[in-house]
């Protein structure tokens, strides 16, 4: 294994399952010293344990992204201690239905996570990577960002959103040394998918 990361600090959001948590667990293996914001602190700390356990850094900080202030006073507290040299935007959730079946509190809940918290990230990290004129930023839409899926109308569009950000960020600040990317899955059959479908599909 390479050490590509060796000395590179990753923040991650949503790492304690899925794709965030392999995300998480590749970075360390790589060198990176991995920091997860979730609100999972069972899921987050097992990510964490196994890291250690293989011989990798890592820590947890539990963190609702979609609370502005709070985003803010973490990364701020990090950044007093580590320069943040990658930011993964992981941390989604899902929801069935068409738009007739979608109410605003769905559609907020759905909003707030997905495409606040990922604004919220990038919008505390920005600033210190620009100053460093240097930085990495890697966005979780997912295929439902460019051809939308039947029946996940809030999904779709929160992602859809992510795709976009992605686009406007990375014109407006490759010039200071930023890199922003976007990676689309299609379903990928993680426990949190398998469980989601479980759960509303029984219904």
């Amino acid at each position: 294994m390479t050490q590509r990361f060796l000395d590179k600090t990753v923040l991650i959001t949503g790492g304690g399952s899925g794709i965030g948590r392999e995300t998480a667990i590749q970075f360390a293996s790589e060198g990176a010293y991995v920091i997860i914001f979730d609100m999972d602190t069972q899921g987050a700390e097992e990510v964490v344990g196994t890291i250690i356990d293989k011989g990798g850094k890592a820590d947890f900080l539990k963190v609702d992204v979609s609370n502005s202030s709070i985003v803010n006073d973490y990364v701020s507290e990090l950044s007093k201690k580590f320069e943040i040299d990658i930011l993964v935007n992981n941390a989604g959730i899902a929801h069935i239905g068409t738009i007739e079946q979608t109410t605003e509190q769905d559609l907020d809940r759905i909003y707030n996570v997905n495409v606040k918290g990922c604004y919220n990230l990038m919008h505390a990290v920005i600033p210190q990577m620009k100053q460093r004129k240097q930085g990495v930023i890697l966005n979780i839409a997912s295929i439902a960002s460019s051809v939308g899926i039947k029946d996940r109308f809030a999904y779709s569009m929160s992602k859809g959103a992510v795709l976009t950000m992605t686009y406007s960020v990375a014109k407006d600040y490759i010039s200071d040394g930023i890199r922003c990317n976007c990676i689309a899955p299609a379903r990928v059959h993680t426990p949190f998918v398998d469980n989601f479908f479980r759960e509303n599909l029984s219904r």
